[in-house]
């Protein structure tokens, strides 16, 4: 019987349960120092002048770093700027602008978290400020179209949208917005920085791990296999751990220039601007449709912001030209800057604010039809990649609307407005569709089969709090053709490279491979286990 989809204790549950699980901050290294990172007060403009007179009395204050004094990076990458997919724009003190409230302008590092907090307090920072552009309103006077939407143009066309809008009985042309929305998960982003040499350690709770090694490696100008990435927990990331932010740097920079470790956590304040946000969006939705409900045309424009050092789109469109068959239609992405943090992914980026505004319009076409709303989707079902003219690996959207449809009662519905009531409570009945791209890139993992029979895996992933842990022992299980109880599945850390001179367990315990790293020293680290 397979064992994987089973019912399953979590293989992590008891060490979470215990608080024996460590994340990225908890991880115990000799000679710790901490960091607290001091942010702007001002929207734009510069950095005028630092007086840190009164943060060095206080004791144990081992290093102010500032665009004054920072470890210079290598020229093609002091701007924080590395070419698309590799990273983000980032604000590592290498100048003296500020591009939005609350960037980075100051690292304090201590002996102590609370001689850094008081530290950073104590710092006198002046600023010349700048006009700054907060208005949404105010920033689509002037909008840019971005260089590609994830990997897919910017803007599309298929067929002839002024004939489908002639030719149609029923139009609905409406403009939807969002809000911006935070991340704000239980474990605020955190970092730990170790060198041992020309070598960096890095516990960063990230979505990431190996975008973080090859980050790091190419804003510091060092080779990725001297940097290790070990993140075994994340408390929680939806979309925000899934980019490497200034902090990640800024931590292995100061370690390096005071020579100890350094860890560096945000705290709630700095959740909002520098590891960014689903950005605003305005989103115009035109659908047309023939007299017996056939989308006839289609249209869909989306206006969001980005920051003043970086374009990131939310891809809302890429829905729109997918879900639903339509001959005729139109889509664009532009972008407005503002003097804000750069936004990022969130929940569904893009998947989510197009579908709001995409099946909204639906709801209101079906209306303006007189139809009901599961009808109108399923006579516009979409059997291929209407765009892309591709058919889909698998669908079963339509028995997810037929199943929906029995189990809700949903041929009992009165579609009338405030027609349907409990006692004194209206009731309200709709639906929608929503849907996410089945993304794939290369893997790897490495199993070993221990002299007891047992096997320990391993993979370069991490677990959102969803259950890798469990599940990928289940696949394991399965392939190997064992009991789940004799499989040990481990992540959190690259499989290869020199800097696979650490691994770190399920309680997060850190031992030493040597210098020569690599599978060696994991299968020795394995024989000490069984020993004990």
């Amino acid at each position: 019987m397979n064992i994987t989809g089973q019912p399953l204790d979590r293989t992590d549950g008891p060490k979470k349960v215990m608080g024996t699980a460590r994340y990225a901050a908890e991880h115990p290294l000799a000679n710790m120092t901490h960091a607290v990172m001091v942010t702007s007060t001002i929207a734009s403009g510069r950095v005028a002048g630092i007086d840190d007179s009164g943060a060095r009395q206080v004791p144990g204050v081992l290093l102010i770093m500032t665009h004054e004094n920072a470890m210079r990076l290598p020229e093609e990458t002091r701007s924080g700027k590395l070419s698309p997919p590799i990273g983000r724009v980032l604000s590592l003190l290498q100048y003296d602008a500020v591009h939005y409230n609350n960037e980075p302008v100051a690292l304090v590092v201590a002996d102590t978290l609370e001689h850094a907090q008081d530290a950073a307090a104590r710092l006198r920072i002046t600023y010349e400020a700048a006009p700054a552009i907060l208005d949404f309103e105010q920033a689509k006077d002037t909008v840019h179209a971005p260089d590609k939407v994830l990997s897919e143009d910017t803007d599309t066309r298929r067929g002839d949208y002024q004939a489908g809008l002639l030719s149609a009985s029923a139009t609905v042309d409406a403009t939807y917005t969002t809000p911006i929305e935070n991340h704000n998960p239980l474990e605020p982003h955190a970092t730990i920085a170790c060198w041992e040499g020309d070598r960096l350690t890095l516990y960063d709770s990230t979505q990431y791990i190996m975008g973080v090694r090859n980050t790091v490696a190419a804003t510091l100008g060092i080779q990725p296999e001297n940097i290790c990435v070990l993140c075994p927990y994340v408390g929680g990331g939806f979309g925000c751990k899934g980019s490497v932010w200034s902090h990640v740097v800024l931590a292995a920079m100061a370690a390096r220039q005071v020579g100890r470790p350094v860890k560096l956590a945000l705290d709630r304040n700095q959740m909002f601007g520098p590891v960014g946000a689903r950005p605003v969006t305005e989103q115009r939705l035109v659908l047309a449709a023939l007299g017996d409900g056939r989308l006839s045309a289609s249209r869909h424009d989306v206006t969001a912001y980005t920051s003043v050092i970086e374009d990131w789109i939310e891809p809302c469109a890429l829905v729109t030209r997918m879900l639903y068959q339509c001959p005729n239609q139109e889509t664009s992405h532009r972008l407005a800057r503002m003097n804000l943090g750069t936004p990022t992914f969130m929940r569904a980026p893009g998947e989510a604010t197009g579908s709001f505004a995409l099946e909204s319009a639906m709801d209101e076409l079906a209306y303006a039809l007189d139809m009901d709303p599961l009808q109108l989707r399923l006579l516009n079902y979409a059997e291929q990649d209407p765009g892309k003219q591709l058919p889909w690996s698998s669908k079963s959207l339509r028995q997810c609307y037929e199943t929906g449809a029995e189990r809700f009662g949903w041929s009992g519905r009165n579609p009338r407005p405030r027609s349907m009531r409990n006692g004194r409570t209206l009731v309200g009945w709709g639906m929608a569709t929503a849907t996410y791209p089945t993304n794939r890139s290369p893997a790897a993992a490495m199993a070993r089969i221990l002299p007891d029979g047992s096997a320990v895996v391993r993979s370069a992933t991490q677990d959102l709090g969803t259950g890798t842990y469990t599940v990928m022992t289940q696949v394991a299980a399965d392939a190997l053709g064992l009991p789940p109880d004799k499989v040990r599945f481990e992540l959190g850390q690259q499989l290869s490279g020199r800097a696979g001179f650490r691994r770190v367990d399920h309680g997060g315990q850190r031992r030493s491979r040597g210098a020569r790293g690599g599978h060696r020293g994991a299968a020795e680290a394995d024989r000490h286990r069984r020993r004990r």
